[in-house]
């Protein structure tokens, strides 16, 4: 799913206007109409709604809003954020949308302005929030950064059309004028600034409502932003054929382990292979062999000389990939090996934990790593590799320029999981909850992506399947039983059913 700017967002109204064709007062319509049949699904019940309508395309949106919800029964309260006699600056739609409301029940439209007080608001009401859209490309000030602050002051539950007031569609946004609302009803797209976790607070939780774009102009649309889904997904999924074996899978080798951090290895391992990895061959101290063997017996497993650490390389030499750094520490003989390992081979590797500690610490590993390898920090792990950044946004900029200059893929690891490819591409993860971030979480995401590897996968589609993947099994995991209890086992467990779901959507 493509993520386009607000100049991009305007051009994909205005063709299909052109090309459907629709007028701009029914594309309006038929937003809010979306709008209002997702409020009713969530708020069934009638409670007092306050909708406060700036004089633009998206208090033109609010104003329909609030005539399909009094019409549903709602008791509807519309607020109009300039005097409604000296309304110069509105939209023709907005005038419209204005007369049928008014035409409709006078007495439920109200204006506001400096010298009216804010309305009374109780902690039962809901107020909808259509005072600015996308279109918006500076702060808030004045009468209406008033308006936005008493509406994060109130008690009520707050729902955004399209994308909180005040809130830029293309970049981050400092200071107050900005709406938090406890839910954002976004059309067709969500857009790039929901994505930063400096918004959270700001967007809430967002929900994506079609409203019949063109898909023509938004696919042809040239952008380096993109929302991995379930449609994604399924194009880059290989089903597995009837007549094949183990060896059309892959073997893939998992370099792990050290004295006490054998657990890593163990979840790292299952998820390679839950991922459908055919063979798979562990390598690991010599303390780890009885471990692996009493509770990982599918997998074969090789000791390196030392007992407590890894000191040696693999002995295999046909391996389709190797996943690198669950529970590996970080001592100068295994950084020795570390530094072999991507001097020799020459099939794809990912890269996580103590791997990329390790690469910390020893900036002359950088240059050995070899290209196309997957790095999946999480943002500490960041931060040691490549420096700290202002804020999440510069840090993503990072990501993006580090891994082109590496020619490698970034895994920034985080609420909506950023993968960034060699040539400038970001994909944004659509899977995944609080409940993951837990101890293991990261073992089990490198176990999944080198089993993708392991079976052919390039190293982009593993990433961001395997992104997407560990993200759905987390949410299927919650599902059942909860984020707080979430282990990262549970995602193991329900790797087989994100599968499944992913298989169905064909």
């Amino acid at each position: 799913m493509q993520l386009l700017n607000a100049g991009k967002l305007r051009e994909a109204d205005r063709c299909t206007i052109e090309n459907e064709p629709i007028s701009s007062i029914d594309l309006m319509e038929r937003a809010s109409r979306a709008f209002a049949e997702k409020f009713i699904r969530l708020f069934p019940e009638k409670r007092n709604i306050l909708v406060f309508c700036g004089t633009g395309n998206n208090g033109g949106d609010g104003l329909a809003i609030s005539r399909m919800l009094f019409k549903h029964g709602y008791n509807v309260k519309t607020f109009v954020c300039e005097n409604i006699s000296e309304v110069k600056s509105s939209s023709s739609d907005f005038q419209l949308n204005l007369k049928r409301l008014n035409e409709l029940d006078k007495s439920i439209l109200f204006r506001l302005s400096e010298t009216i007080p804010f309305p009374e608001i109780k902690e039962s009401d809901i107020i909808i929030d259509a005072l600015f859209g996308t279109g918006i490309n500076r702060p808030v000030k004045g009468f209406f950064k008033k308006i936005i602050k008493s509406i994060n002051n109130s008690p009520a539950t707050v729902v955004s059309v399209d994308i909180p007031s005040g809130l830029l569609c293309d970049e981050l946004t400092g200071g107050e004028g900005v709406i938090e609302a406890d839910y954002t009803f976004t059309f067709e797209l969500p857009k790039f600034s929901f994505l930063f976790p400096e918004n959270e607070k700001r967007v809430g939780k967002f929900f994506i409502l079609p409203i019949g774009l063109n898909k023509t102009f938004i696919n042809a649309c040239k952008t380096d932003y993109h929302f991995f889904t379930d449609e994604d997904a399924n194009r880059i999924f290989k089903p597995r054929t009837k007549f094949s074996h183990k060896g059309n899978y892959g073997h893939a080798c998992l370099v792990a382990g050290s004295y006490g951090k054998m657990g890593a290895v163990v979840l790292s391992g299952k998820a390679c292979l839950r991922a459908g990895a055919g063979l798979l061959t562990i390598h690991s101290p010599k303390c780890g062999y009885s471990i692996l063997q009493s509770v990982l017996p599918e997998a074969m497993t090789e000791s390196s000389q030392s007992q407590n650490f890894i000191s040696t390389l693999p002995l295999g030499k046909n391996y389709d990939a190797y996943g690198i750094g669950p529970g590996l520490g970080t001592q100068k003989i295994t950084q020795k090996v570390l530094a072999q390992i991507f001097k020799k081979v020459n099939v794809p590797l990912a890269l996580d934990a103590d791997a990329l500690n390790m690469i910390a610490k020893h900036k002359k590993l950088f240059k050995l790593i070899p290209s196309n390898s997957i790095l999946t920090p999480h943002p500490g792990e960041f931060v040691r590799l490549f420096g700290k950044s202002a804020d999440s946004f510069e840090r993503l900029k990072l990501a993006v320029k580090k891994s082109n200059e590496l020619k490698c893929i970034i895994v920034l690891k985080g609420c909506y999981t950023a993968i960034c490819t060699k040539n400038g591409k970001v994909w944004f993860n659509s899977t995944g909850n609080p409940g993951m971030a837990t101890a293991g979480s990261g073992d089990v995401l490198l176990g999944i992506i080198t089993g993708l590897l392991a079976q052919g996968y390039l190293p982009e589609e593993a990433a961001k399947l395997g992104v997407y993947l560990h993200g759905l099994a987390g949410d299927i995991s919650a599902q059942k039983n909860s984020e707080e209890s979430l282990i990262a086992g549970d995602l193991i467990e329900n790797l087989g059913n994100a599968f499944e779901r992913i298989r169905n959507l064909t």
